[in-house]
């Protein structure tokens, strides 16, 4: 018991150093990008006021948030202030940046979890099917589905899956989180997963091909070991095959890649969010770039980035449950 405590202590203080440091090196390098920026932060803060300002106020505004001060003086009291707990006020929400990537991060959190999910099981169950069924037409025709799939812009998808399921069909509908109109206390869990299935479908066809072409290599080379023709020459079946020896062999392989999807999901939603008009962390973001906010753009940032890292570090506590030598190596 002892030792175990131990161990899960040394696994957390090591993956702690590594996540500091790589939310360090994203904060200086997103501050550097911003700070690089032409687009003068005061000079949008003002255009979102819609009101004119004299040049004593315009002073003052930039005297408060720092502006004339020099990058390094500029970010090392940003980075206190978000070691604090303050990242800012939103220049287009005119509300604290850390209340929005609160209430944001929700409604992006069902989304990618819903994604995350149907492509990890869409993609290993597809994969199974083509290592089994391998060069058959069953083979085939999943291998240049996947193929199309992977090369097919998220946006594109969306806009296709809006245009059939919503507009002809009338499935589902056409965008949000909820029914237009209704108080968000009073819509539904059912209302918000019938809003929810098509851009979670929508998200996950982004990285299920990947997970699917994966899991049919390693199965097919699964296929070939001297180990299963040894089973498949005292008649074991495909299935039995595939549950005794194939699944797992394929199954770290394949969970590697779910977890390593998480930066490319957080990155396709925004792209989805913004089809769907869904409002989560990536529609935030689009609108924080397009329009300047600098505040939320380093917020999201730092908070996506921490979402990746957490997410990474879990993958790897699950590759010692999954596989036991992977955790006596790394013992």
């Amino acid at each position: 018991m002892k030792e175990t405590f131990w161990r899960l202590t040394r696994i957390f203080f090591t993956h702690g150093l590594k996540m500091i440091s790589l939310l360090l090196a994203v904060s200086m390098i997103a501050f550097i990008l911003v700070s690089a920026s032409p687009i003068d932060p005061v000079q949008q803060y003002l255009l979102g006021l819609g009101t004119a300002v004299s040049p004593e106020q315009r002073i003052e505004i930039e005297n408060y948030w720092g502006v004339n001060e020099p990058p390094v003086e500029r970010y090392f009291s940003w980075l206190l202030e978000v070691l604090g707990g303050n990242f800012g006020e939103s220049a287009i929400y005119r509300r604290p940046v850390a209340d929005i990537i609160g209430e944001r991060f929700l409604n992006s959190l069902a989304l990618m979890f819903c994604a995350w999910v149907l492509s990890g099981v869409l993609g290993f169950g597809l994969g199974c099917v083509m290592g089994m069924y391998r060069d058959r037409w069953q083979d085939r025709i999943l291998k240049r589905i996947c193929y199309i799939l992977s090369s097919v812009p998220t946006f594109w998808l969306g806009l296709v899956f809006l245009l059939v399921f919503s507009v002809w069909l009338k499935w589902f509908p056409i965008g949000f989180s909820g029914p237009i109109g209704v108080l968000s206390e009073d819509i539904t869990i059912w209302e918000k997963l019938h809003h929810l299935i098509l851009p979670a479908l929508t998200l996950s066809f982004m990285s299920f091909a990947n997970i699917a072409l994966h899991t049919r290599q390693k199965l097919v080379d699964v296929w070939n070991s001297e180990y299963v023709l040894f089973a498949r020459a005292r008649g074991e079946g495909k299935w039995t095959i595939l549950r005794r020896h194939g699944l797992r062999n394929i199954l770290l392989p394949a969970l590697t890649l779910q977890f390593a999807s998480f930066a490319e999901l957080f990155g396709g939603s925004v792209m989805a969010e913004n089809v769907f008009s869904y409002p989560g962390l990536g529609s935030a973001v689009a609108a924080a770039g397009l329009n300047s906010d600098v505040p939320l753009l380093l917020g999201v940032t730092l908070f996506s980035a921490l979402f990746v890292c957490v997410g990474n570090m879990i993958a790897n506590l699950l590759y010692g449950v999954v596989d036991p030598q992977i955790r006596e190596v790394g013992e």
